[in-house]
């Protein structure tokens, strides 16, 4: 069993969205029921179907199927506009501080740099404005209109209960109820998990649907605690094992993404995928993508793999 199973007891509050625990995955279920029993959490599904996760939950309520972005986005609006988020972490631990450039913009469904004729972005004015040391320019009082916080805020606020319960089919009521139950849990006593499957990823959006809840739980600082962060409920042999056994063609041993053909060396390889970082001081995981691949090299080559010999690789 995977770990963020386990993690599930730690849970005070239990989102199910895309998918349907109790039936698809009832070994790791067995840990929210625990969290229910012992932690007093309460488990609140939203579903197209009143699925056999929603007959045990504290709260249903029901969702056309597609719309669950449109939900989300509404979830958002509804905590920016009550004020429902951690406001420690935010500052801390996401981007929300940063400046985004000037020219960014966005108008009747489209960001601005659409080409209608390819049917793609040009993001060159998404990007950050950055200072002379190049690292990004940030406003800590979270008021300046071009950073992340103030274009999220000014961006989803289209999302009214109203259009939410128009676009979703859920009752407005039922809504803002499950908007209520994951508010609640902004506060440093308090965390939430949520909990979905291949009713998000199977989606031509799943990504989209996977990043906004990602959004949430970063406003709630629930992420990288006990009890919290975006749980995939996996464990079936041919979703965990295809990947852990390194089945895909794009990606090495340890989820380490393979060459192209633009990597003409190992330097160019480890260049792209390594991550700067972007504020003085900071850390991030990937920054430490160059020993993951030395680390894979020697696992392959042995002592044959070098620094002279640049551990071995060539492409």
């Amino acid at each position: 069993m995977t770990n963020h199973w386990v993690d599930i007891k730690n849970a005070d509050l239990i989102l199910i969205m895309g998918g349907n625990a109790a039936e698809a995955h009832p070994c790791g279920f067995k840990w929210v029921t625990e969290a229910m029993q012992h932690r007093k959490a309460k488990l609140v599904v939203v579903d197209p179907r009143f699925t056999r996760s929603a007959a045990v939950a504290d709260y249903y309520a029901p969702i056309r199927v597609g719309t669950d972005i449109a939900f989300l986005a509404g979830v958002i609006n509804y905590m920016l506009t009550n004020d429902k988020i951690h406001h420690e972490y935010v500052k801390a631990y996401t981007n929300a501080s940063f400046l985004i450039n000037t020219g960014f913009s966005f108008e009747n469904g489209f960001f601005v740099g659409y080409d209608e004729g390819k049917r793609s972005y040009d993001k060159s004015t998404w990007s950050y404005q950055k200072g002379k040391d190049d690292f990004v320019l940030v406003d800590e009082t979270l008021q300046d209109p071009n950073c992340v916080f103030q274009l999220m805020k000014k961006h989803y606020a289209r999302y009214t209960p109203e259009l939410v319960s128009q676009i979703t089919g859920t009752p407005k009521e039922q809504f803002l109820k499950v908007a209520e139950y994951i508010a609640g849990t902004s506060t440093a006593d308090k965390v939430m998990t949520i909990c979905y499957a291949l009713g998000w990823t199977q989606h031509s959006v799943g990504s989209q649907n996977i990043r906004a809840m990602a959004m949430i739980q970063l406003l709630l600082g629930n992420m990288g605690r006990a009890g919290g962060g975006v749980n995939a409920l996996r464990g079936h042999a041919n979703v965990q094992g295809i990947t852990d056994m390194c089945a895909y063609s794009e990606v090495l041993p340890g989820y380490l993404g393979a060459p192209t053909d633009a990597d003409v060396d190992r330097e160019t390889y480890l260049k792209t995928r390594t991550p700067k970082p972007l504020r003085p001081n900071q850390m991030n995981f990937p920054q430490n993508f160059p020993k993951w691949h030395t680390s894979l090299m020697k696992a392959w080559y042995g002592n044959a793999a070098t620094k002279e010999n640049d551990f071995g690789y060539e492409f």
